[in-house]
């Protein structure tokens, strides 16, 4: 039933939709605006993505990008060269990665609707698998890095940006400060003094129907607090967290970047190398 529940949480919320206003918003269906304005954002505020994709090497490399979004990575590994291949388990994102690509001119191998625990490529394909922001997302996570293995060949590398657990919005802002918010409006909500909208509202609202106890419950609040309190799964990781999931590889290169813990006003400030969200790893294949 998990898996269902990923794939239509994440059909019916593209990342980013609710930050520049969603194709069917203001941007009424136009892609090319939209994608525009949407890469203005995420480069705008995640400013560290290009360095980190300078530093793959993929001109003329066998890529496979898992987990697509907008697309936003999946031009930028092609403009950098990258014979490009993508999978997503979600249909809207497959669609609209496609459209981006063909309305820009950007040649690839391959698009395909698919699970990272079931990918639809012979062994030994890829020279690199790239993956910003999903496996965290996917319960079957040592299942998926066994597939990945598969279509490495020799030789070959996998790069993922997960969650941090070490980070200033898991051990500050999700552990304490969005608890402590709603253990405090709860009871005034519960009383009607308060009728928070929004997304404190669905917080709310997540908190009455399984109670409050249960819902800040650490592990089953971080569902709720990485990507909005409607995902119904995430995972965060340390080093320790890595070597436990991915046990068909070593770890070669660990960076931290992009320093980011609502509600606390720090996304302009220093220290993403040391308390960032985003956890770069780079592993080989034992």
């Amino acid at each position: 039933m998990i898996d269902h529940d990923i794939e239509s949480f994440w059909d019916a919320h593209p990342c980013g939709d609710h930050i520049v206003g969603g194709l069917d918003g203001r941007h009424g269906g136009d892609y090319d605006a939209f994608f525009t304005e949407y890469d203005r954002w995420r480069y705008g505020r995640e400013r560290h993505i290009p360095a980190c994709l300078d530093e793959l090497h993929v001109d003329g490399r066998a890529v496979l990008e898992i987990g697509l979004g907008q697309g936003a990575e999946s031009e930028q590994l092609i403009r950098r060269g990258a014979r490009w291949s993508g999978v997503d388990l979600t249909h809207e994102a497959v669609e609209r990665t496609g459209a981006r690509l063909k309305l820009r001119h950007l040649p690839y191998d391959a698009l395909y609707q698919a699970s990272a625990t079931a990918l639809p490529f012979a062994d030994a394909t890829f020279d690199l698998v790239f993956s910003h922001g999903v496996l965290h997302h996917v319960p079957e996570v040592v299942e998926a890095q066994r597939e990945i293995h598969r279509v490495l060949r020799p030789g070959g590398e996998l790069v993922v940006m997960l969650y941090a657990r070490r980070s200033l919005n898991h051990q500050v802002s999700i552990r304490v400060v969005r608890r402590l918010a709603l253990a405090a409006l709860y009871p005034l909500a519960a009383r009607g003094v308060i009728a928070p909208g929004g997304i404190v509202g669905q917080h709310l609202a997540n908190a009455r129907g399984v109670g409050l106890r249960r819902y800040l419950r650490l592990d089953d609040f971080v569902h709720r607090s990485t990507d909005g309190p409607l995902n119904p799964y995430a995972r965060v990781y340390d080093r320790r967290d890595v070597e436990r999931d991915f046990p068909d590889f070593r770890i070669t290169r660990v960076h931290k970047h992009y320093l980011h813990a609502p509600p606390l006003p720090v996304n302009r400030l220093p220290g993403g190398s040391l308390m960032g969200w985003h956890l770069w790893v780079h592993l080989a294949p034992r």
